[in-house]
């Protein structure tokens, strides 16, 4: 497997120069030559193949003979190595609950798959890695833990000063070791903007050897497709579902996008986002503007110009019809995402979170539409992650796991920086 430039003026690579580089020369993200369809008789056993050979029957055509198969076997068990339950809310609506992995948020098994392979990559290096991580919270927290301790590679977090949640910072910002925490005083876009810059300055590039734990990685974004084979492993109804995604930065509605052109059955999809909507603008008007990021309860999609965007455009070859057509669009403001939690809650006693309750809505507008149909929210969080937000809601506690009790005893260390390139590139100089 070969992967091209979403920009096309960089040569083809590996899937292993595709993760240690992490974004293209010329600024581009990577993107399969080929996308792989899976065999009948692969879902003819769906059901009853374990979570370890799903992900690895999944990923095994992505990879090529850059890892041996007895290895990335491994890599996928300890990837996926925590439970996926698909629970019913009603009738119609099922939530995908992908919080149960170790930071308790979706961008575990990213992290951890993208974390083992450059771990493996690293062998025998005498060459330290650097990982530059852009967050609005959870892919700190999760590539925090999923890099901890690895040999070679140190990892370096951004995170927007005052604008995630009290446990996603403790996540990122507790650990030490190889791991560090940049505090910028600023938005999520700038630190994604001065991440990317970093990856396209060439005096960082010569001093160091840089890649990137976001979504724009192909190691995090291709593993993301495991959440949906999943979901239909666990599906009861012979019609498709309807699958709702929250979306920010586009790397988890083009994960399941890609398992759907490799053959997995979705009647449909919808890009549930927050105020930050440049996708509904996108299929209203035909053309793609990003926007200055708008702070809101679902922090994690505050997102004004999605990386991943050009991901999806290349999938459907830019045809905006197509994309219309397989993917509805929604824009919930925070007000409807607050009574979205409570009027769950009461009715069907589920806590959603900020991004699941986006979710919800875009899926319950879609459904009044379309009442012959049933679908799928990804609950992408656990509500203690933003239990100001639920607390507030539902007029209820929400009960912090017993493995989350430690985070709290901890120190939080980071390092406060100005929004601005030349900070980060002075700080990643001095080492």
């Amino acid at each position: 497997m070969l992967y091209f430039s979403t920009n096309k003026k960089s040569p083809l690579v590996n899937f292993r120069e595709a993760t240690i580089t992490g974004l293209a020369p010329d600024n581009g993200l990577y993107f399969p030559k080929t996308i792989p369809v899976l065999p009948p008789d692969f879902f003819k056993h769906l059901k009853t193949k374990t979570k370890e050979q799903i992900a690895f029957e999944v990923i095994r055509p992505y990879i090529g003979n850059t890892i041996p198969e007895e290895e990335l076997f491994t890599i996928c068990s300890e990837t996926v190595n925590f439970d996926f339950p698909l629970k019913k809310i009603n009738d119609n609506i099922y939530s995908l609950e992908l919080f149960h992995g170790p930071t308790l948020a979706f961008k575990d098994v990213g992290a951890r798959f993208m974390s083992r392979c450059l771990g493996y990559f690293s062998r025998g290096s005498d060459k330290k890695v650097t990982v530059l991580v852009a967050t609005s919270g959870d892919t700190g927290s999760a590539a925090a833990n999923g890099f901890l301790d690895v040999k070679g590679v140190d990892v370096v977090i951004l995170y927007p000063s005052g604008k995630v949640s009290k446990i996603q910072e403790l996540q990122l910002t507790t650990l030490g070791k190889n791991i560090t925490a940049l505090e910028v005083q600023g938005t999520f876009d700038d630190c994604q903007s001065m991440v990317k810059q970093a990856f396209l300055d060439k005096e960082l590039n010569e001093n160091l050897s840089l890649t990137s734990a976001n979504s724009i990685n192909v190691a995090r974004w291709l593993s993301q497709q495991f959440y949906y084979f999943f979901a239909l492993q666990q599906w009861e109804h012979e019609q498709p579902p309807v699958i709702s995604v929250p979306s920010g930065n586009f790397g988890n509605i083009c994960a399941g996008l890609l398992a759907n052109f490799s053959g997995l059955t979705v009647k449909h999809f919808i890009a549930a986002c927050n105020s930050n909507d440049v996708f509904s603008d996108y299929i209203n008007d035909k053309v793609y503007m990003p926007k200055i990021a708008t702070a809101t309860i679902s922090n994690a999609m505050d997102v004004g110009d999605p990386s991943n965007f050009v991901r999806l455009l290349e999938l459907f070859e830019h045809n905006h019809a197509t994309i219309k057509e397989r993917i509805s669009n929604c824009c919930v403001e925070d007000n409807v995402t607050e009574a979205t939690i409570l009027e769950v809650y009461k009715h069907y006693h589920y806590i959603l979170e900020p991004h699941g309750a986006v979710a919800y809505k875009g899926l319950e507008e879609y459904l009044k539409k379309n009442k012959t149909d049933k679908g799928i929210i990804l609950e992408t969080a656990h509500p203690v992650k933003f239990e100001e937000v639920v607390k507030k809601v539902i007029h209820h506690q929400v009960e912090l796991p017993v493995a989350m009790e430690y985070l709290f005893k901890l120190e939080k260390k980071s390092t406060i920086i100005k929004p601005e390139f030349e900070e980060l590139k002075s700080f990643l100089l001095k080492g």
